[in-house]
């Protein structure tokens, strides 16, 4: 009797293990990708990583931070692949090789968003240097993302085409450190200026009493890019999963799930991983 009891145990403990352990299989079956906050906050992976999924079988898990956050995190090598917009950046991570080639996958832009009273005068200019200047000799308030993202680093470079130090104001220029809902939601409370991306724009919902008021400039092209992070510099990385994603957000597939992602008609992302240069 205590043998029959012995083995029934037996049976049902490896029956429990088996049963906890084979399903786990394909679910554990992920990849980690190091991203910015627009592709997060927009909309767009909610819309297109299912797609891509039920495709191929392979989660991915969306790690949303700034660009230099994400960067940072693909060079530890937390990530098994790096999706950003900040082209330099790339390029430098490629040439330091934590990856050994980047892919263009799509566009935007930038705008200047601001209060519709428009302190500054800045409303319908093309011209983003001048609405920079325009905005700093108003010393009005201006508030910035100041984390080190794609967004801000492209700030930044425009702040510096423009011939304005924004650091050295009185006070009118905000740094927050923080995300660009945050820093949209902040610009809205004090009606204040700020650079936006254009699509977390048409996802942001708090928007007050802002609206755009510089589109247009060539300087306020925004492009996107996808590196598999070097499995040679880390064992760990998914190699084969990570790449089947590169691959399949540059087929024409998942560049017609890009295309299709639409906010009440308008467009948030143009595919354009074919562009030679971009």
């Amino acid at each position: 009797m205590l043998r029959r009891s012995f083995v029934l145990g037996c049976a049902a403990a490896a029956a429990l293990l088996l049963g906890s352990v084979q399903p786990s299989t394909a679910a554990d079956r992920f990849i980690t990708v190091a991203s910015t906050t627009s592709t997060e906050d927009s909309g767009l992976f909610k819309s297109i990583l299912p797609k891509f999924t039920e495709k191929t079988g392979i989660e991915v898990r969306v790690v949303a931070k700034g660009t230099g956050q994400a960067i940072d995190i693909a060079k530890r090598g937390d990530a098994d692949v790096l999706f950003v917009h900040h082209k330099p950046s790339e390029d430098k991570f490629v040439a330091e090789g934590f990856s050994t080639v980047r892919k263009p996958v799509m566009y935007n832009d930038f705008v200047i968003v601001g209060p519709k009273a428009d302190p500054a005068k800045v409303g319908g200019s093309k011209d983003v240097s001048a609405a920079l200047k325009s905005i700093a000799a108003a010393k009005a308030p201006f508030v910035s993302r100041g984390d080190d993202s794609g967004t801000h680093k492209s700030e930044q470079a425009l702040w510096k085409t423009a011939g304005v130090d924004p650091a050295a104001g009185d006070g009118w220029y905000r740094a927050i450190g923080q995300g660009m809902g945050a820093t949209l939601n902040t610009a809205a409370a004090v009606n204040g200026y700020a650079m936006t991306d254009r699509a977390t724009w048409l996802s942001f919902k708090n928007r007050g009493d802002l609206d755009i008021l510089v589109e247009g400039d060539k300087r306020l092209f925004n492009q996107y890019g996808v590196m598999l992070v070097n499995p040679a510099k880390f064992s760990h990385v998914k190699a084969a999963d990570g790449q089947a994603f590169v691959d399949w957000l540059v087929s024409a597939e998942g560049q017609q799930a890009i295309a299709d992602y639409k906010i009440n008609g308008n467009s948030l992302f143009f595919p354009n991983a074919n562009e030679p240069g971009a």
